[in-house]
């Protein structure tokens, strides 16, 4: 069977979609083949680098990828999913084939106040949610979603 092809989108390409393209290949990965990008890429967030590292998961060696990039590569993708704010998803190109947008708003951690901890702790909070959406995704678009 040949795997879908999946984009995640946000704007930096440091945090949120990193954390989704690596839980759906991670859950799904059997069916569907995730990467990210970002609208305007930076450097890897240090605080989902940990909380992806707490579920196994190492991503400390990955680049950002500029969305823009992807487009012109020509690549087909099954779902184009901006995890980003709603205004920001606005800004994604509008990419060839038959794809199915989705909008998936979490809140960037790059915002995030407070000490280390507090940071780490709203990571994670954002890190689960995204879990949970993977994990109905999963369950909605799989023949066998996995823990």
């Amino acid at each position: 069977m040949r795997k879908k092809n999946v984009l995640f989108v946000c704007v930096h390409n440091s945090a949120r979609s990193q954390i989704a393209q690596e839980l759906l290949n991670r859950r799904c990965g059997e069916e569907f083949e995730a990467q990210s990008a970002g609208l305007e890429p930076g450097v890897l967030n240090p605080l989902v680098i940990e909380v992806l590292r707490e579920m196994g998961i190492d991503i400390s060696g990955r680049e950002t990828r500029n969305v823009f990039d992807v487009y012109k590569s020509g690549q087909i993708f099954a779902y184009v999913i901006a995890v980003c704010d709603g205004a920001s998803a606005q800004r994604c190109p509008i990419f060839p084939g038959v794809t199915t947008r989705l909008d998936w708003s979490f809140p960037d951690p790059s915002t995030f106040e407070g000490t280390r901890e507090e940071k780490m702790q709203q990571t994670r909070l954002v890190r689960d949610a995204i879990d949970i959406k993977i994990q109905a995704f999963c369950a909605a678009h799989c023949s066998a979603a996995t823990d």
